[in-house]
Formats: structure tokens, C-alpha cells, sequence
């Protein structure tokens, strides 16, 4: 009886949940269906707005008209050589049957950039920052005799080059309509903190706000539930409140739980908070927020703990687009990105330079990743966007984020504080990146770059910190001092959250703190300058510090190793990105460490893995000894180097392949975290290597080439870690995987499908090449094709293009009915298997 009892509470739970689920629905609605779309040669706005849209494109949302373009090396490497340009969106759709006597708002996660919004004509306002979420209430201008409404949307990107990074171009987000009563809870107007939290107890503080825009003052009764992911309906709060017509009250309510099931980086355990104001016992209005129970701790001497654990964050800066989709990445992009990088040992996302979308942080949530959430990249003076540092020419082209800041700063940080502050995976708000850049006089206020100092990078000053901040205090009066900025924007993060520390990424650390800009910080976090650590404790030991961005090499991990006050590496980047890329065509992007363009793990995955995942871990690279850091001593016949910099990991060059000329001297490199690793070429050994005689954690051995089997082994006798390369012959047909076998029809959902040329064996070959063409039959869109490399300027939006490293990749979504898709690949000469993909 008593499991039955049990199972009763457990359906009537699950219940709720489904019905929490269905109101959740009527007050927010997908707006990303039936879109209307075309580019403009022009800024020139109709007066006959709405337009005639009936020969329109058809999209679908999220989307970026500039990765729909094709590369063109007239155009600037700072934002990948794609165009920006104009466009006009715009969606009909009905009025809301239950907005008579409420509310009805459009939320816009993010639109790039220069936004301007219309609703039937009337002008709605505008959004210039291209990465903050902005809504608009359009209760009194909908159309109440029937017709359709028409919700009209003008994207400027004109100014293609405004960024150092490819930024994409469109409404590349997501947008809902909300409606809700005139008695409700606004957008964003929950606010779930957990400021005591053991493993036995935890309190959550919930902060509601009710908004009234009924000429009567009401009463009700605001109940919070909080369920667990499975849901478990945990606990029930309630409170009765009264609120004035036309105003808005904040209510306090705090609950207990016992035993809670903490939200860390392994165990990202997620509750919601279901809030509903009730009227005469009638639910109104319900508002659900996501949230995790977690304790953050920051101290300056011992680091970051979690849940009261000392935590290493190890972490990547990513930026926000991802290959083929551009700026608008569907869920299950990040997703499979996101297993890579876990698997890799990465627990921290930093958000370089600017917030991401609301869907990003979700899967953060979920996945449990820690995450930087960073604002600005520009504040009162602009960035070269071109060549980085202080701006070196004044185009029309390259005018960026500066243009709007003082108008726009407050509103576009409070916007995303207010969305973000409830993800558990947020536990920094960082302001800025390398910001000192665009002030004149802080290069010289630190002293490395005076006349021969040498090379400013990674320098121990020469100067005390008094005569820094002599420096700066002569130098000239000017419009903007960045630590009277910092200290505004740091006022407005605190204005709305105090439970997160406030960041920065600085690139000359010691003169921002002698300026005072440090003092705006609550963490000072560090550009890549990890020999200052030392100086910087010593000057000024109640400054917590830690590194934000890094080269993503052994010395910097080992920074952290050293220095329990430094308890983070981020390095730059985990993911290849567009952009950062002048006058390097075909080189459209930088080369990350981690991942390519498509989502392929490159040598730098097994270089983060050997250090970053307690497991035994063994993998094998290689490359031509020839054009190498290293040589071939002729005595021991191992790799050396004259040269430190040989030991800064490189983790793009190596390759994962056993093919080379006959007797050509390679140069194997084994990233492991076992003490000694043994080779083997077709079963005779090479000789062991010690991690003790490797100060980089690589070891190496100089081969000359032999066609058949690189083994390396490692561990103990019967546990061993066994990691092979074979040589490849030549192709001989395509193999084709996926990553999902069956997608749901829902018109988001993405199958990856990757073809990879094997020989007669199965072996995989990866030194030749084919052109490639896939075919997809079935109910499924082709978002497009890659294949990984940096210099391929192939067209994205195609199913066909030539396969780098014998590889490539297809991208296919689902479309909202189901089907069997069918899918194939061959060239002129060779054939896939085919594999099929189930939409359900």
C-alpha cells in the first residue's frame, strides 16, 4: 500500500508539472515561425510601413543572412570576409484570443545590430547593441476587428567591420510573445538566490515582482512551488498581497529545503520555482524560473570554492558563432560542442566579449559549466577592429559599440543582468575585455614600454607601484578615465546582483590597479600576464586575482598549480571562431585549441585531457621533425630544443595520422598524465619516456617513418592505456556516421552527419582529399556543409564542398512532420553507406 501511496504522489507530481508546463505555454509563445525576410541596398526607412512582403524569402528563426553569403576577400578579415548589409523582417500573425483584458509583449533575445521595431506601422523603439535582449509592449496597438498584425523589424549592419570578431547579421536569436494579465508577474521579474546552503539544509530566497495596470488596486495571493527536475514538488510558500493601480511591489519569500541536491559542475542538478498569483483562487499569472542551489565562495589567498570545495576552473573563451550556422546556433550545435569540451576536462565558458543567448546558459545550466558572463568589449572609446588596441583610423565601416555607450550602457548591461542573474552557471559578471587599450597614457603609466624595456609581454615591472601611480596622476585631463567608468558599470551590476563578484579581463594589470580601475573589481582578472602574479600579491595583497584569458599551455595551468590564490585559466579559444583575421585570406578565423570550425577535435583536446581528467589518458600526434621546434639530438637520438618557446604547447600543428615518406624523421609527440608511456612501431619497442624528464607534460620521440602501427602504452601490467595510429592506403569508399539516429519534429533539432574516407581496411585516411556531395532525402532542412579548415572559403550553404583531412561535415534539422531522411555522400570515384535518420 505504502508504494502504492508512493507512486500516487510521484503521478500527481509529474501532474502538475505537466499542467505548470501547459500554462507556462499561454503566457509565452514561440515567435519564431513564418517570418518574412529580404535585404535592402539601403538605410533609407519607407513611410509605408508595414511593407509589401508577398515576394519575400520565408525564414524561420534564428537566422544570419551573413553566413549565407559567400566569402569574398574584398571584404575585412576582422569579421571573417562575410558582408553585413540591411534587412527587413517582418511576421502576421493574430491577436492573442486571451490578451482582451491583459498583456502582450515581444521579447527579442538578441537582434544584430542597429535594430529598429514596428508593430502595424507604429514605432515600437530600437536596439543598437547587437548582443543585449530587448521586449516591447504591444497591448494598445494590436488589432482588435480580426485582420492580422504585422510585427516589422529594420536590421543596420552596414558597418560589417564594427567588430573584432564575426558578429553575424539578423534577428539571430530567438523571440517569443508573452501575454499576461494586467495583474502580473513582469519579464524577468523573479530573482532566486541561495545564500545559505549545506549539504543538509539550504535556504532560497525568491524576490517576486507583481505589477498591477488595473485602475483598481488588487488583492491577491502569490504561491511559489518549487519542484525538483523530476518533479518532485519540494516545498509551497505563500503570501497575501495588495497592490495599487498602476504600480509595482517587490515580495520577499524564503523557504527552506532539506537535504537539497546541490547544482555543481559533475552533478548540475536544476529546481524550478513555480510562481502564480491567484485571485479569488483563480491562478492569473504563473511564472517559472529555473534555478540551482550552490555556494560560491571567492578568497584572495585560496581561490574559488564550490559548495564549499576548492574548485580549479578550467576554463575556454569562446565566442559565439559556430561554423556553418554563423551567429545562430541551434541548441543541439552547443550541445554536441559542449560533450567535446567536457570530455576534454573543461568545466568554465568565459563569454568572449559579449553576453550570449539565453539558450547558451540553459545548456550550461544543464551540462554544468561554470560561465564568465562578459558585457563589453568597447566602452567610451573604440578598439582598431582591424589591428586590435587603440583605434589607428577613423572609418565609417569600422564604427562600433563606442557610437552608443553613453546612451546605452546602463540600459543594455542592467537588460542582461536582469535575464541572466538566475542561472546557477553564472558566477562572475565581467564588465570588459582589455579595455586599457582605448585610454591613452596606461601603456606608459606601467613603465613596459619604455625606452629599452624590451617587450612588454609577460614582463615584471621595473616600476614600484607608487611611481605608476605618479604616472598616471600626470597625465593630462581627458573626457573619459576608465576607472570612474568601471566603478559606474560595477554599481549598475551591484544596483541588481551582489551575489556574484564583479571582473574584468585586464591586459595591463599593473597599471590598471596603480589607476584605480582595479579598485572597480571585486576580481582582477588577468590578460595573459601570469608572471606579474607574484608582483601583484606582493603590491597589493588584498586583491584577489586570478587569469580570464590565456595562451592555453602547461606553464599556464601550472600557474594555478603553484599559486593557490589563482584558481583559473581560460584559454584562448577552446573552439576555432570566425574573424581576427586581417590580411590572413584564405585564413577566415583564429585557430582555437580544443575544436575546429565543425566541432573536430584537434591535437589540443588530448593536450586538455591529459591534464584536466583524473583518468589515465594516453593519445599519439605527429609531425614532420623538418619545420618542427625541435631537432634530433645525434647522440641519444631524442627531440630537443634550444628553444623554451618549443615548450609553449602548440596545439593546432600535430597531426593525427601514421602517413609519411619512407625513413622521413617524424617527430611523435604523447600528451598523457601516466608517469611513463612506451612506443612501439609495428610491435618493436622505442624506448620509454618519463613526464619527470618532460617539463611541457608532451613526450617525444624522433621516428623515421615506417609504413604500419604507432602504438603507445602506459599504466600498469593488465590496465595498461593503449592509444594506435595506422598508416592509411588509399581511399576506397566514404563512411558516413551521425550523431542521432531519430530527431524530434519540431523544426529545431540537428543531426551532424560527418564522412570520413577509409581504405580497403576501414583505416581512416586523412592525408587526401575528395570533392564531396551529399544527398538528403526526407523532411529535412540542410543547414549546410564544413569540413573544419581554417583557410576553407567554401560556401557554407551547400551540400557539396571538398573534404579536408579526408573529412566533412553535414548539418541537417528537422522540420515539424515526420519521415524517414535518407542520406548519402560520394564523389567521382567513391561511394558512402547509407544511413538513415528518423523524425518523430
Amino acid at each position: 500500500m505504502k508504494k502504492r501511496f508512493t507512486l500516487s504522489l510521484h503521478l500527481i507530481a509529474a501532474f502538475l508539472l505537466v499542467c505548470t508546463a501547459v500554462q507556462s505555454q499561454q503566457r509565452e509563445q514561440d515567435f519564431n515561425f513564418d517570418w518574412k525576410f529580404q535585404l535592402q541596398e539601403n538605410n533609407q526607412i519607407s513611410k509605408a510601413i508595414p511593407l509589401q512582403d508577398a515576394a519575400w524569402r520565408d525564414v524561420r528563426l534564428p537566422h544570419d543572412y551573413s553566413v549565407e553569403a559567400s566569402f569574398d576577400k574584398k571584404l575585412e578579415g576582422c569579421t571573417g570576409y562575410l558582408p553585413g548589409g540591411i534587412a527587413w523582417y517582418q511576421k502576421h500573425f493574430d491577436t492573442p484570443a486571451n490578451s482582451k483584458n491583459g498583456n502582450v509583449y515581444i521579447l527579442f533575445d538578441g537582434v544584430y545590430n542597429n535594430a529598429t521595431f514596428w508593430i502595424n506601422g507604429t514605432y515600437l523603439g530600437e536596439n543598437p547593441y547587437g548582443y543585449s535582449p530587448v521586449y516591447f509592449d504591444l497591448s494598445k496597438y494590436l488589432k482588435k476587428d480580426g485582420t492580422k498584425n504585422v510585427i516589422s523589424v529594420l536590421v543596420d549592419h552596414s558597418r560589417y567591420a564594427d567588430s573584432r570578431w564575426y558578429t553575424g547579421s539578423g534577428i539571430y536569436r530567438n523571440v517569443k510573445l508573452i501575454t499576461t494579465d494586467k495583474l502580473h508577474i513582469p519579464i524577468w521579474g523573479t530573482f532566486v538566490t541561495t545564500p545559505d546552503v549545506t549539504a543538509e539544509n539550504a535556504k532560497v530566497a525568491i524576490e517576486t515582482k507583481v505589477k498591477n495596470d488595473y485602475k483598481q488596486s488588487q488583492n491577491l495571493t502569490l504561491s511559489t512551488k518549487i519542484y525538483e527536475a523530476n518533479g518532485t514538488l519540494v516545498k509551497t510558500e505563500t503570501k497575501e498581497v495588495k497592490v495599487g493601480s498602476g504600480k509595482e511591489v517587490t515580495v520577499a519569500q524564503n523557504v527552506a529545503i532539506t537535504n537539497p541536491k546541490l547544482w555543481s559542475t559533475d552533478t548540475p542538478n536544476r529546481y524550478k520555482a513555480v510562481t502564480s498569483i491567484l485571485v479569488k483562487g483563480k491562478v492569473i499569472d504563473e511564472y517559472t524560473t529555473p534555478f540551482g542551489i550552490r555556494s560560491i565562495v571567492f578568497d584572495k589567498d585560496n581561490g574559488f570554492f564550490l559548495n564549499g570545495k576548492a574548485t580549479d576552473v578550467k576554463g575556454v573563451c569562446l565566442h559565439h558563432d559556430a561554423g556553418l550556422v554563423g551567429a545562430a546556433v541551434p541548441k543541439g550545435v552547443w550541445r554536441r560542442r559542449f560533450l567535446s569540451l567536457k570530455e576534454a576536462g573543461v568545466n568554465a565558458i568565459r563569454t568572449s566579449h559579449n553576453p550570449f543567448s539565453e539558450e547558451f546558459l540553459d545548456l550550461c545550466d544543464e551540462m554544468g559549466f561554470l560561465v564568465q558572463n562578459e558585457i563589453f568589449d568597447e566602452m567610451d572609446n573604440p578598439k582598431d577592429k582591424q589591428h586590435n588596441m587603440e583605434e589607428k583610423s577613423v572609418q565609417y565601416m569600422t564604427r562600433g559599440y563606442t557610437e552608443h555607450f553613453q546612451k546605452w550602457g546602463e540600459s543594455d548591461l542592467k537588460r542582461t543582468i536582469l535575464r541572466d542573474r538566475n542561472h546557477p552557471s553564472i558566477f562572475e559578471w565581467s564588465i570588459g575585455n582589455e579595455i586599457e587599450w582605448t585610454y591613452p597614457g596606461y601603456k606608459e603609466v606601467s613603465g613596459l614600454w619604455d625606452p629599452g624595456a624590451g617587450n612588454y609581454w609577460n614582463q615584471i615591472p621595473k616600476l614600484t607601484k607608487e611611481e605608476m601611480k605618479a604616472r598616471y596622476d600626470a597625465l593630462p585631463n581627458r573626457k573619459y578615465k576608465l576607472a570612474e567608468t568601471a566603478q559606474r558599470l560595477s554599481k549598475w551590476v551591484k544596483d541588481l546582483d551582489t551575489t556574484r563578484p564583479v571582473t574584468a579581463n585586464l591586459i595591463i594589470p599593473v597599471a590598471s590597479l596603480a589607476s584605480g580601475y582595479g579598485d572597480a573589481l571585486d576580481v582582477v582578472g588577468f590578460s595573459y600576464q601570469t608572471n606579474q602574479y607574484d608582483w601583484t600579491k606582493r603590491n597589493y595583497p588584498n586583491k584577489m586575482m586570478t587569469g580570464s584569458e590565456n595562451s592555453g599551455t602547461w606553464q599556464d595551468w601550472n600557474s594555478i598549480i603553484e599559486n593557490p590564490m589563482v584558481f583559473s585559466m581560460y584559454m584562448w579559444t577552446g573552439i576555432d571562431y570566425m574573424g581576427e583575421s586581417t590580411d590572413k585570406w584564405p585564413q577566415k578565423g583564429w585557430d582555437g585549441d580544443i575544436l575546429d570550425f565543425a566541432g573536430f577535435k584537434k591535437q589540443g583536446f588530448n593536450y586538455f585531457k591529459s591534464i584536466w581528467v583524473n583518468k589515465p589518458s594516453v593519445a599519439i600526434g605527429t609531425m614532420p621533425l623538418k619545420g618542427s621546434a625541435f631537432k634530433m639530438d645525434e647522440l641519444s637520438k631524442k627531440a630537443i630544443s634550444d628553444s623554451k618557446k618549443a615548450l609553449n604547447w602548440d596545439n593546432s600543428k600535430a597531426n593525427m595520422h601514421w602517413n609519411y615518406t619512407p625513413r622521413e624523421l617524424v617527430l611523435v609527440e604523447v600528451p598523457t598524465n601516466l608517469h611513463v608511456a612506451e612506443l612501439f612501431l609495428n610491435g618493436k619497442s622505442l624506448g620509454s619516456r618519463s613526464l619527470s624528464d618532460n617539463p611541457d607534460r608532451i613526450l617525444r620521440w624522433v621516428v623515421p617513418f615506417e609504413k604500419g602501427t604507432l602504438t603507445v602504452k602506459g599504466g600498469f601490467d593488465g590496465a595498461e592505456v593503449v592509444a594506435n595510429l595506422e598508416t592509411s592506403a588509399a581511399p576506397y569508399s566514404i563512411r558516413l556516421t551521425t550523431d542521432a539516429t531519430s530527431l524530434s519534429a519540431d523544426g529545431y533539432d540537428v543531426a551532424h552527419i560527418i564522412a570520413q574516407l577509409v581504405d580497403e581496411k576501414g583505416v581512416e585516411v586523412k592525408t587526401e582529399n575528395v570533392d564531396l556531395t551529399f544527398e538528403v532525402d526526407g523532411n529535412a532542412k540542410v543547414l549546410g556543409v564544413d569540413n573544419g579548415s581554417n583557410s576553407n572559403i567554401q560556401d557554407y550553404q551547400s551540400n557539396k564542398l571538398t573534404t579536408d583531412k579526408g573529412r566533412a561535415l553535414l548539418l541537417i534539422q528537422s522540420l515539424k512532420k515526420g519521415g524517414t531522411v535518407r542520406i548519402k555522400a560520394s564523389s567521382k570515384t567513391l561511394k558512402s553507406n547509407n544511413i538513415t535518420v528518423e523524425i518523430k
